[in-house]
């Protein structure tokens, strides 16, 4: 299980990591989206930082698993918050953010039975 773990670490953080960069960035394109979704725009840098703590944690999770656990619960946590923005903005297109937050899943379900 320690190694599903791994891999599905690795791939959310890897993933993740591009994410922060757009955030923190302020990539065009994503701005306008989030902006569209009602998301302020000067949240979306410290939404790049949320993310970035995100992977930090996965990653020394694979060491200490309560951190694991603890940041693929923080995960999860901001996955349903992307996901009901998209909801509540009438944006139908939550695959993205949906898809993240069932790795999420997967790494809190996978570091707990690794423990």
């Amino acid at each position: 299980m320690f190694i599903l773990y791994a891999v599905v670490a690795v791939i959310l953080t890897a993933t993740l990591a591009g994410s922060a960069y757009l955030d923190i960035t302020r990539e065009e394109k994503l701005v306008d989206t989030l902006t569209g979704l009602g998301v302020p725009e000067e949240w979306i840098p410290g939404l790049g930082v949320i993310k970035l703590v995100g992977i930090v944690g996965l990653l020394v999770g694979l060491v200490v698993p309560v951190i694991g656990i603890a940041a693929a619960i923080g995960l999860i946590l901001y996955f349903i918050g992307a996901v009901a923005a998209h909801l509540r903005s009438g944006d139908q297109n939550i695959v993205p953010p949906a898809m993240l937050g069932l790795l999420a899943v997967a790494a809190l379900v996978l570091r707990i039975a690794s423990s």
